[in-house]
């Protein structure tokens, strides 16, 4: 019948022998570890128990030295005034006011030492109420001549510390006296030099700082007075042997013996409940002969031992039981786990492709432009995972070269989109804008309004002039840029704030001149960030040594050497960041020119059939036939109307010079004003496709010059607009 109730997945004899080996094993373990923790315990209960019996001795011995030592230092005084009496309450007084732990002091001499004075001459000084009072101690009902603290020293002819006792007749309190013999002239004892200490301090003391709140502690004296316990009614008026003689257990006797012969160590005992308890005894002094005890019960000690070894058999129960269900869980679950591998699978599957996108949205063909002999450009991107947050592109418009490189934060899926969504920006924004500030400020400004995550891009951006290697760029809060030339160096970057985090900031651009054969260096902290197995970096001084060791050499040298670099320095270490490296080198050619020729107008319509007939000129020079040279006429007609309408307002007379050269590669003209700011390339590429009442205003001219032209590039230089057109040979 009971066979029913338990779940088929454990009613195989595996099964249970599995639960029953691990049931054996865990009481085992619990029982060692019971064991180790007890012998722990108790160890850690001796060690405390030792520390206070030493630190209360300690104290105990601090002031019963202080106490002798000042009787002991002006003993001298009174030796040295036997022959005056009278200066004794002096003495006294004294001892008081400099050692606030003595509480009353005498000098009692032999009887009949001054004749005058009568049988008990004693000065006595003691303190009451915080004032000193003094008196004469001796009396017929006080007669000093007979007590321990008078009798002890005068037999032994040295210091002693007395048994407490109350000073009834004296001090009126509960004492015990440093007493030390006075010698007169010959060396005889005639007197004795007193210091009473209050013992109140010391049932504050012994009482104080229990190793547990139930454990007390016990002081006894030489004889076995009860000098300080919790039980303040056999304080003083008790010995310990009376307290404990109706006990069974004989091991305390033991201890009481041991603690009045100056002994130490420790025992067991049981009181007269039954209830275990551990003594731990040490004498504090050797002077006064007093002893001291700590006494713990077994019950408070091993308590939370006990509340553990309980907690630990019922988590025992409760872990069969779950290693029950997790046996027979884990026999349901064997189906999900074959599908969740599989949904793992085709998770990692859909990882490689999102991978494989996201390294078809960067340039994969090297070289980018072969037709070109004026730029080389080479980069290279190695995830940290399988998608990764950096990125770099670039592509020439208008005879520049656009180019960027960034870093995302964070790593993973988060950040491969962010890299999409930032490469993407880049392509849009700067397919009609060419001034490098502007295209950061408008992607800022677009991620920012959809960045609810707070994630932001490190973003390096430049705008390389091709014909004159004039650089203009802007940097959001990236990794500096290294030029390599005749020699190498950081680009001067400004402090701007990365993309992402803030619209509307004001980024600031800033520009240098780029010389034949300079190559730039762009790169993201995956590589000087890279770390080898002891967390050492690579380091922008180790890559800067790596730059001049490699020199001029090509981007796709460059970017190689420093990928072999890194690696040699990071060795077996796992890869924690994405690694991104750019290199452009800047290789124009200088050819030499055959043919110049030059053209001034004024911003009139008129004069156009004068240009018409000078590029004719130009045409027939450089061997172009009459449909190429039409071409042109088209071309820089419609260049040098723009500028007409545009570049000065209307009524103001301005020149306009137009310059024309030619190597043996190709024809360039190159138009110059100086009216207002006006780039014609910004203007968007006009879709032919559209209907022309669907078509927006404007950009067709523009349209017809880039047709016409090989290239064609506007430069603002100077207070100057610059626009070049190109034509090969």
């Amino acid at each position: 019948m009971l066979k029913r109730f338990i779940p088929k997945a454990l009613r195989s004899t595996s099964s249970l022998a599995i639960i029953i080996t691990a049931a054996a094993l865990v009481e085992a373990t619990s029982a060692v570890q019971y064991f180790f923790a007890k012998n722990g315990i108790r160890e850690e209960v001796e060690h405390r128990a030792e520390s206070e019996l030493h630190a209360k001795s300690l104290e105990i011995q601090n002031v019963m030295n202080v106490v002798k030592v000042a009787v002991e230092n002006m003993a001298w005084a009174v030796e040295q005034r036997l022959s005056q009496p009278d200066s004794m309450i002096a003495v006294t007084q004294k001892l008081l006011a400099d050692n606030e732990n003595i509480v009353g002091s005498a000098v009692a001499f032999e009887p009949y030492y001054y004749k005058s004075k009568g049988r008990q001459f004693s000065p006595y000084s003691y303190k009451h109420d915080g004032t000193t009072t003094s008196k004469q101690l001796g009396t017929d009902e006080y007669d000093y001549h007979t007590m321990e603290w008078y009798t002890a020293p005068m037999q032994s002819g040295c210091g002693h510390w007395s048994e407490p006792y109350f000073d009834e007749g004296g001090g009126e309190m509960m004492m015990s006296t440093y007493s030390m013999p006075i010698r007169n002239a010959a060396g005889q004892c005639v007197a004795v030099f007193t210091a009473d200490v209050s013992l109140d301090w010391l049932s504050q003391l012994i009482n104080a700082r229990h190793i547990y709140p139930s454990s007390y502690n016990l002081l006894l004296s030489r004889t076995g007075q009860i000098m300080a316990c919790p039980v303040e009614s056999l304080v003083m008026r008790r010995n310990i042997e009376q307290v404990t003689a109706d006990l069974e257990d004989t091991t305390i006797s033991y201890i009481n013996r041991q603690m009045m012969a100056g002994g130490s160590g420790q025992a067991t005992i049981r009181d007269e409940k039954g209830e275990k308890n551990y003594v731990f005894y040490a004498q504090m002094d050797d002077e006064t002969g007093w002893s001291m005890a700590v006494v713990c019960t077994d019950r408070e000690i091993y308590y939370s031992l006990r509340q553990v070894g309980f907690n630990l058999m019922l988590l025992m129960l409760i872990g069969l039981a779950l290693l029950g269900f997790i046996i027979w869980r884990a026999a349901r679950n064997a189906k999900s786990l074959v599908a969740a591998n599989a949904e793992k699978e085709r998770m990692g599957s859909e990882l490689h492709i999102a991978s494989e996108i996201q390294k078809g949205m960067l340039p994969k063909i090297f070289p980018p432009f072969p037709e070109r002999d004026d730029v080389e450009v080479y980069g290279s991107l190695v995830p940290a995972k399988e998608v990764g947050g950096d990125l770099y592109d670039f592509f020439i418009r208008d005879e520049k070269l656009f180019f960027c490189i960034g870093d995302v934060s964070g790593k993973g899926v988060p950040a491969s989109l962010v890299m999409a969504v930032t490469r993407s920006l880049f392509r849009t924004v700067s397919a009609h804008e060419a001034s490098p500030e502007r295209i950061v400020t408008m992607m800022n400004d677009s991620m920012a309004q959809m960045n609810e995550t707070n994630m932001f891009v490190t973003f390096f951006l430049g705008v390389l002039d091709l014909p004159t290697g004039r650089l203009r760029y802007c940097n959001a809060g990236h990794c500096p840029p290294v030029l390599v030339g005749e020699r190498v160096g950081f680009v001067p970057i400004k402090s701007n704030l990365p993309i992402g985090p803030m619209a509307g900031w004001k980024f600031e651009g800033q520009e240098l001149l780029i010389y034949p054969q300079t190559t730039i260096f762009l790169y993201t902290d995956g590589l000087t960030e890279a770390e080898d197995a002891s967390h050492g970096q690579f380091g922008e001084e180790r890559m800067v040594k790596e730059m001049k060791r490699m020199g001029t050499h090509t981007p796709l040298d460059i970017v190689n050497q420093m990928t072999t670099a890194v690696h040699a320095f990071v060795g077996d270490a796992e890869q924690s960041d994405d690694l991104t490296m750019l290199a452009i080198q800047y290789t124009k050619a200088q050819l030499d020119v055959r043919l110049t020729r030059s053209l001034t107008l004024q911003n009139d319509v008129q004069q156009v059939p004068t240009l018409a007939g000078w590029v004719d000129e130009v045409c027939e020079a450089v061997g172009f036939d009459a449909s190429t040279t039409m071409q042109m006429n088209l071309a820089i007609e419609e260049a040098v109307v723009n500028v007409m309408n545009y570049a000065y307002p209307h009524g103001t007379i301005g020149d306009i010079h137009i310059e024309a050269q030619a190597n043996d590669v190709r024809l360039k003209f190159v138009i110059t004003d100086s009216g207002a700011p006006f780039d014609p390339t910004a203007k968007e590429e006009v879709d032919t496709t559209l209907n022309v009442e669907d078509r927006p205003i404007g950009g067709l001219g523009i349209h017809l010059v880039r047709q016409l032209m090989d290239s064609i590039n506007y430069e603002r230089t100077d207070g100057k607009n610059i626009l070049t057109l190109r034509k090969k040979l």
